[in-house]
């Protein structure tokens, strides 16, 4: 058959197919730049690996919780700026008179704590921290100076020490336990789903316990140095004792519920 001897429907079928792809290429086209402009994009569908945010890592979460070697450090200039000018002021070095040495102390602690968080501020970096440390220092201050005794200066971090750690054992005894709570907000997306877990759940009960045990070791040491006299003592012990519990307390915290959610995670696989 010649060219242009073809059937008549044919001729008119390959016409439709042509318009009829050229109607595809023109939607196609037009709905990439739809895409392109609107910056829209296949959606994952939800639930899987991939969506998930990766948990923190145990250096991270720790660093966070404690605010980084630089927040220890903020955390325990002002501490320090009171201790060395209580001493270094009083009538044992330089001979101020016992209260002229409290108030310049509490003039470079306070000044200190300000200092930092100003330049925090300035930095347009966080000043959760600062101002943590700010309020604790303000009230000691305050009631240092209304006593006349510096030792006072440590009163209300030692009751708060100990009322945190009466707060974690209620938890316990109602089973409760507030560790894992934080857990759920800190590691967790806010999810408190371990309730139902016994393993974990009993990991939490008994690391609770363990941190109102070092809260309570902490305070206690403070306590005797404060019902002793010994302002410059509970100084030394704040920075030099405290923290360094404290932050071997939540990294053996975030080991022991890496250990169990980890030979968790083990087991379903097998399963």
């Amino acid at each position: 058959m010649t060219s242009g001897s073809e059937p008549r429907h044919v001729a008119h079928e390959s016409v439709e197919e042509r318009l009829s792809a050229m109607f595809d290429s023109a939607e196609e086209k037009i709905a990439e730049e739809i895409i392109a402009d609107h910056d829209l994009h296949e959606m994952k569908p939800a639930g899987k690996p991939d969506d998930e945010e990766p948990l923190p890592s145990m250096s991270e979460q720790i660093a966070e919780q404690l605010g980084g070697v630089r927040g220890l450090v903020e955390s325990s200039v002002p501490v320090l700026a009171f201790v060395l000018l209580n001493v270094l002021l009083g009538e044992s070095v330089a001979g101020l008179e016992k209260r002229t040495a409290l108030l310049w102390a509490i003039i470079g602690s306070v000044g200190s704590a300000l200092a930092i968080g100003a330049v925090r501020l300035a930095r347009r970096q966080p000043v959760r921290h600062a101002v943590n440390g700010l309020f604790g220092i303000a009230l000691g201050a305050w009631l240092a100076w209304r006593s006349g005794d510096a030792k006072d200066f440590y009163l209300p971090g030692i009751l708060l020490t100990f009322g945190q750690a009466a707060v974690l054992l209620v938890s316990v005894a109602f089973r409760k336990p507030l560790i894992g709570y934080a857990w759920g907000i800190m590691a967790n997306k806010g999810k408190q789903d371990w309730f139902g877990n016994g393993r974990l759940f009993r990991t939490f009960q008994w690391l609770t316990v363990l941190w109102a045990v070092s809260l309570t070791t902490r305070a206690g040491i403070q306590a005797v140095l404060y019902a002793m006299d010994k302002a410059n003592a509970l100084g030394i012990v704040r920075i030099l004792v405290s923290w360094p519990i404290y932050a071997a307390t939540f990294a053996f915290t975030v080991w022991a519920i890496h250990r169990v959610t980890s030979a968790q995670r083990r087991d379903t696989a097998v399963a």
